[in-house]
């Protein structure tokens, strides 16, 4: 068992209220960014912006972030097409990759995406943004890398900072010219504070914050939501008690004597997510198929999370009716699904709450594992999602999935071993869950984060 890092889910100054604001700013394309920005929408000036779709924006700016965007959800869901599929998406997932960390040397020079990103740029995209965000400068906070750009390029009077979203990044998230940029970072753990001085970006200008996670998940910056949520979990997670009798001194310690109420009980629930693109929603199919029978008898509980796809939404229901399970339709199985995204965000989050075990590929969400959350990793897509794999595996709190067919099999011996609990507990004690406290005391009281890790990555 890991043991738990210093002072990492407490940030003092967070608990003091403040009337100043920031823009927040996202951008609509999948989840990750918004993601990203939902938690932290109290710290919003009037709301949270996109900088793909304001109000206002220009048609030429509209048109160079709509292809960009519909160019990548078509390659990524092209690629479960076989043999052509694979062969697209590897060609762009190489022009996003992320070199290795070792040997550790001098990666600051520009890609190839970068380079195109600034010469865009030259041509005035992102010019209006600035000059609309100017009327009112503050501090800036960007989800994504190239609104940040559009700050530092085109003038921002306000501080910028950069909130990097994934366990490692490529090196279109430093700018053209890292040692000079004013910039700052707001990175998620110590692999990404490393690797963006590798890129350049000078260390004063970073700051360990962790990945900003829902409030309502977690409660203040105590954390009395998440470690109740915890008890509960891992009582539903360790029927046979092997994980608790192991480590009853650690679970008493973090979360005190009766973090497993009697009244806890509640059906073992299993949340699968799918991304953005809506790939991978056959594999939410094939684990339906598999734990019906564990549906039917009240053994298992699953939410199939079909995002703001209505099409996935349809898909799912569809899986539902074909295993006979339209009876259990709202209670054993439910849908999880919502055409606005910030609708769909919180609904997720009040899921997350009574959700046992998540299932996704690893994406952003891999960073919810602070919550307490074990996390069954299916296939990454994309370069990002191989390094938030290792990142995740690390900490001891992400499990490769097996063949989603036997699911009902391999879940159920996982679940009885106590393993789950303990990958449960194990991203509870070395994720970072505070950095929605931590980035607000760094752009709205300028102090550092108190973040610390045990793990490299």
């Amino acid at each position: 068992m890991p043991r738990k890092s210093t002072a990492k889910k407490k940030s003092p100054s967070a608990t003091k209220q403040t009337k100043k604001k920031a823009w927040v700013v996202a951008v609509d394309m999948g989840y990750g960014h918004q993601r990203a920005a939902y938690p932290l929408k109290h710290l919003a000036h009037k709301q949270i912006l996109n900088a793909n779709k304001y109000v206002g924006i220009p048609q030429k700016d509209r048109k160079i972030w709509e292809d960009g965007r519909s160019l990548y959800e078509k390659i990524s869901r092209m690629k479960r097409l076989p043999l052509v599929g694979s062969a697209i998406f590897g060609v762009m997932d190489y022009m996003q990759r992320i070199e290795p960390f070792y040997p550790k040397r001098d990666l600051s020079k520009p890609s190839a995406q970068l380079k195109q990103i600034y010469w865009l740029m030259k041509k005035g995209w992102g010019k209006h943004l600035i000059e609309m965000l100017n009327k009112d400068s503050r501090p800036l906070i960007c989800t994504f890398f190239t609104p940040a750009y559009f700050a530092e390029f085109h003038g921002y009077r306000g501080e910028i900072f950069s909130l990097t979203t994934d366990a490692d990044v490529s090196r279109a998230w430093a700018p053209l010219v890292p040692k000079t940029s004013r910039i700052k970072y707001l990175v998620p753990n110590i692999r990404v504070a490393e690797r963006m001085q590798l890129y350049g970006i000078k260390k004063e200008n970073i700051f360990l914050t962790g990945f900003p996670l829902p409030t309502e998940n977690i409660g203040s910056v105590s954390g009395e939501i998440m470690k109740k949520d915890l008890g509960k979990r891992l009582c539903n997670l360790d029927p046979r008690g092997i994980f608790h009798r192991k480590y009853e001194h650690s679970l008493h310690y973090y979360l005190g004597q009766g973090f497993c109420p009697s009244s806890a009980g509640r059906v073992t629930t299993l949340t699968f997510a799918v991304g953005g693109a809506g790939a991978q929603r056959e594999l939410g199919r094939e684990i339906l198929m598999s734990m019906k029978k564990l549906i039917q008898r009240g053994i298992i509980r699953l939410n199939l999370v079909a995002g703001t796809r209505k099409e996935v939404e349809n898909y799912f229901h569809d899986a539902v009716v074909e295993a006979g399970l339209k009876p259990q339709l709202g209670t054993g199985v439910k849908i999880i699904s919502h055409p606005k995204k910030y609708t769909y965000f919180a609904q997720f989050n009040r899921v997350l709450r009574t959700t046992d075990i998540l299932w996704t590929k690893p994406s952003e969400l891999v960073f919810y594992t602070a919550l307490g959350l074990p996390i069954i990793m299916s296939s990454p897509i994309g370069s990002q999602e191989h390094f938030n794999r290792e990142w995740l595996q690390s900490l001891g709190s992400g499990i490769h999935q097996l063949e989603a067919r036997y699911t009902h099999e391999w879940l159920v011996d996982w679940i009885h071993s106590g393993w789950i609990a303990e990958a449960a507990f194990n991203g509870f004690l070395d994720a970072s869950a505070m950095g929605t406290y931590n980035i607000e005391s760094v752009v709205l009281h300028g102090k550092r984060s108190e973040v610390h890790e045990v793990h490299l990555w």
